[in-house]
Formats: C-alpha cells, sequence, structure tokens
C-alpha cells in the first residue's frame, strides 16, 4: 500500500489527545508516533489578539475505513502522500509536512521525530511527557 496521510491539526495537543480527536472526527484508529512540528504565528487576523500555535504530529493508522463527523469535516479521504507534497492544490504548511515525511519515509523518522518521553514531575506521583528529538541510549540516564 502507498503510504498515506492524515495530516491533524490541533491548538492544544498531547499524543492522547491526537488519537482521541482523529477518531472523533474520522472514524480511524490510530497510534501516536511522533511530534513532527510545531506552527506558530502571533498577531494573525481571526485569533482574537491571541498567539496562535498549531502542533502537528504524525500517526499510525490501526484502521483505515473513515466514517468522518459531518459536523467537524467538510470532507476526509486518504490521499497519496507523494500525490499530496506535488500539488499545489493545497496549503504551503501541508505541502512541507507532506514532503517532510516523504523525507522521513525514505531516510528514517529518526531524521524528522520529536518523540515523546514521559518523566517524573517535581511533584510527587506526578508525571509530564517531554518531546524532543531522539537521544542516544548512553545519554538517557
Amino acid at each position: 500500500m502507498p503510504p498515506y496521510v492524515y495530516l491533524y491539526y490541533n491548538e492544544c495537543f498531547s499524543g492522547a489527545t491526537a488519537v482521541r480527536e482523529v477518531f472523533e472526527e474520522t472514524g480511524v484508529h490510530s497510534e501516536f508516533r511522533s511530534l513532527l512540528s510545531i506552527r506558530q504565528q502571533h498577531n494573525h487576523p481571526g485569533a482574537f489578539g491571541m498567539s496562535d500555535m498549531y502542533i502537528i504530529c504524525r500517526l499510525s493508522p490501526l484502521t483505515y475505513d473513515i466514517n468522518f463527523c459531518t459536523q467537524e469535516c467538510l470532507r476526509c479521504e486518504w490521499l497519496d502522500l507523494a500525490e499530496l507534497a506535488k500539488t499545489n492544490d493545497t496549503t504551503p504548511i501541508t505541502s512541507r509536512i507532506a514532503k517532510l515525511l516523504l523525507h522521513g519515509l525514505k531516510q528514517g523518522f529518526h531524521n524528522i521525530d520529536l518523540t515523546m518521553e514521559e518523566l517524573a514531575a517535581v511533584y510527587s506521583g506526578m508525571f509530564y511527557q517531554l518531546y524532543h528529538r531522539q537521544l542516544p541510549p548512553t545519554l538517557k540516564s
């Protein structure tokens, strides 16, 4: 099967949030793989004077049947990643992310992914997720 992509953009983020939202909006079960990038803007129209931040993550589909929410999506379909990367009929961010994903497929996702590691917080019994490029095993301890 050729590589397909579902790009998910959200203003608030956790891997679990992305997986849940993709299921709610598309009916596709998926697994969080990595954070790919963050798009950030200040003072743009429609943001009510606030900063705007999109978190872009990479998920692996566990199912492929689409049953999308018509209240959330106008259209939802699987797209061939190579076609998406070269089309002019998309936004610059979608084109860039498609090219980034193609690069990951060819050169390895370890070259593009920001992976998640759960670490103990300073508050007893609490944890947080830290997203970063992979560290060599010798530097993890």
